[in-house]
């Protein structure tokens, strides 16, 4: 760095240098530490600002790895000169005087409540705001160690409490990653999503009756789709005891006293699949997405578009729907219309859209969230339509723009307006159609999803709309997952079609490498560049061949740590600091195995059947392959019969066999006991052995797997 900087970059260092310093010395400079060279020293006279930095020629070559402290390995660092360079050149690319999103976040707030934090029984924290109060005392610039776009998107999810939609229409914003919605109706009110637990759904609710209605009548709980934070919290709401009959027409079902249930058709089918088949394999993964053992702060865990985090310490909860919207109607709800719009597919495989006339409201769900939204979770899910989800949007701009005020919806905040709402519509659906389009535009240039994600950038205008920047989803991302719905995992070429694992690749890797000590010297120089990717590429292949090598897990996580910094993204960021928090402090040795109760809360709510596809997904076919049985299972008013044949269960819905080994009759409380290994609450006719030789199969998932070593 020269000597005299230039005027335009001379305030921009300054605050680089005072983010990144350890502590004032004695003469009142600013010693910025990088490892063992300290290569900067500042002070300010008179809004100058002065560097000296040793002769390049005469000092030992930089270090990028800070000394570690024991008492505490998995510490932050820094951000690098490069990091904060990079970072500062968002204020060119993007407008931040236009703070309409902000404005936009904070309309309409009837109470805020910054010091929220709620609890579980247990006394356990599930949700907290309060980490978050630095956020509000500090609008202004970014700290180093956050992309300014990103921290510009925290501003906005921040804001926490009640707020008012529009006359009739309440939400309470902040206290879980989704919202809460309270429309009034005739004799009382519809909510609309209800959170991820029960604890952040009653915490809401409490919320609502302290402002507007004390003695609320809940008339109808509406879940928009199949993800967890907006069904997850419904046993705050509804019970065995208020929950209303299935079996009757919904416009006898909403009795005083009753709520009715409603959801997109399919609901609890994907409420299973997406959330219990894999639950063990996707939460990991979540834990890097939310980044759930991070520390909250601006070296830490920020927002990530849809919200500032998950819930902790606390189960989900399920209820059965007792009306399921199956078509795109309208029905009345005590005494209101709503207009369903049915939208399989895009951001849910159940989802569904609503709009409200009496109040001139569209519901957008999570098919609009202010943000570039997902085609494929980085959790772990189903790729989703980029083309649907861009078509159901224009349906809807087409069926309600015209006779809309306020566009609201699951995450985030609403937007006001006929001619902002129709751009708001146009301009999301657009980034979806773009994905697509471009993408497959690229594969037919003979593009891998890789190549095409580093060609293809948002145009310019669409580039620097706010409620369209990256900040869950990403392009990069989105591209691969318009690839690989269309054209799969493979790249056509043949050396890709049997790698070898990342294990024994990376001990190929060092094998031919030879000198592995050459390799991290020559990455530190490269670290010293910025070039944070490469660093973190060549590392990890160090990492996977010796999990051991202290100096490659400090230097890969150095590495991601800066890219976190870096990252518009806030899942990204997430990802790359709890990948470098687990390679600072290793994952637990010990592996940990279990079910969750929000599993079992979700396997007895829905069918049998998919009791009995879970218990075939949790069965390592290699301990029961020669041990073939039949069973039926009476269950209420449910029944199947079950093969098992070489390992490998086959379920025959709605039937039973007269030659089966046995006949099991119970609840469904009585078979999640069996999956969860406890053979009580089922009668057994025939073989009781045959029973549990089904169950016997069943290994409980490894919960804490490594992810950023072998």
């Amino acid at each position: 760095m020269k000597t005299f900087m230039n005027l335009s970059l001379r305030a921009f260092c300054l605050f680089c240098v005072l983010s990144a310093c350890q502590q004032a010395d004695a003469q009142g400079y600013y010693i910025y530490k990088n490892g063992n060279k300290q290569t900067v020293l500042a002070t300010a006279v008179d809004s100058l600002v002065f560097f000296k930095e040793q002769d390049p020629d005469t000092e030992n070559p930089e270090n990028p790895e800070d000394p570690v402290d024991p008492a505490n390995p998995t510490a932050a660092k820094s951000a690098t000169i490069a990091t904060a360079e990079r970072n500062q050149e968002w204020y060119t690319r993007l407008d931040f005087d236009d703070l309409s999103e902000l404005q936009n976040a904070k309309r309409g707030l009837i109470e805020a409540t910054p010091d929220l934090v709620i609890r579980n029984a247990a006394g356990q924290e599930v949700w907290n705001m309060q980490a978050y109060k630095f956020l509000l005392d500090d609008e202004g610039v970014a700290p180093s160690t956050v992309n300014p776009s990103l921290w510009q998107n925290a501003l906005c999810n921040v804001q926490c409490g009640l707020f008012q939609v529009c006359e009739g229409i309440y939400q309470v914003r902040g206290y879980d990653m989704a919202n809460m919605s309270f429309i009034k109706t005739k004799n009382g009110w519809i909510i609309f999503d209800v959170m991820m637990c029960k604890e952040t759904a009653q915490a809401a609710l409490d919320l609502f009756k302290r402002n507007v209605d004390a003695s609320p009548r809940i008339v109808a709980v509406l879940i928009s789709h199949s993800h967890a934070d907006h069904y997850g919290g419904v046993g705050a709401i509804v019970n065995a005891q208020n929950i209303a009959d299935a079996s009757l027409p919904l416009d006898q079902q909403l009795k005083p006293g009753k709520i009715a249930v409603i959801t997109p058709e399919g609901f609890m089918k994907h409420v299973i699949a997406e959330n219990a088949y894999c639950n063990a394999g996707m939460s990991r993964r979540a834990s890097y997405q939310y980044g759930a053992t991070l520390p909250k702060g601006v070296t830490g865990r920020m927002a990530m578009g849809i919200g500032m985090g998950e819930v902790t310490n606390s189960p989900v909860t399920l209820m059965p729907p007792t009306f399921e919207v199956t078509n795109d109607t309208t029905v009345t709800i005590d005494g209101i219309d709503v207009t369903f719009q049915l939208t399989p597919g895009t951001e849910a495989p159940a989802e569904m859209n609503a709009y409200f006339p009496d109040y001139r409201a569209l519901w957008m769900a999570e098919n609009c969230t202010g943000t570039l939204h997902n085609l494929y979770t980085l959790r772990g899910a189903q790729v989703r339509d980029a083309e649907g989800w861009c078509n159901y949007i224009l349906d809807a701009e087409r069926k309600f723009a015209d006779k809309t005020d306020v566009i609201f919806q699951s995450h985030n905040w609403p937007h006001w307006g006929s001619d902002i709402i129709r751009e708001y519509l146009q301009n999301t659906a657009a980034i979806y159609k773009f994905t697509h389009d471009q993408t497959l535009h690229y594969v037919n240039q003979g593009l891998t999803s890789t190549e095409i994600a580093d060609t293809l950038h948002l145009p310019a205008k669409l580039d620097k709309v706010w409620y369209t920047r990256q900040y869950y989803g990403t392009l990069s991302h989105n591209i691969k997952a318009v690839y690989q719905k269309y054209m799969g995992w493979y790249d056509a070429n043949p050396v890709n079609l049997n790698l070898l694992t990342p294990e024994k690749t990376a001990k190929k890797w060092v094998e031919y490498l030879g000198d592995v000590q050459r390799v991290l010297d020559m990455a530190r120089q490269d670290f010293v560049k910025g070039e944070y990717q490469w660093v973190a590429q060549v590392t990890k292949e160090l990492i996977f061949a010796d999990p051991t090598n202290i100096a490659a897990r400090r230097l890969c996580a150095d590495a991601l740590e800066q890219l976190g910094y870096q990252s518009e993204s806030g899942t990204w960021r997430n990802c790359y600091l709890t990948g470098a928090q687990e390679l600072r402090l290793a994952t637990p040795a010990e592996k940990v195995y279990g079910t969750g109760e929000g599993v079992a809360n979700m396997l007895g709510a829905g069918g049998i059947d998919l009791l009995i596809e879970y218990a075939a997904i949790a069965t390592d076919y290699r301990t029961v392959e020669n041990n073939d049985v039949t069973v039926n299972f009476i269950i209420g008013s449910e029944k199947c019969a079950v093969v098992r044949r070489s390992g490998v269960i086959l379920t025959y819905k709605d039937e039973t066999f007269a030659d089966a080994d046995a006949t099991a009759r119970g609840t469904k409380a009585g078979m999640v006991n069996y999956l969860n290994g406890n053979f009580t609450g089922l009668t057994v006719s025939g073989s009781s052995q045959a029973v549990t030789s089904l169950f016997e199969g069943i290994q409980k998932p490894y919960l804490n797997f490594n992810i950023i070593e072998p």
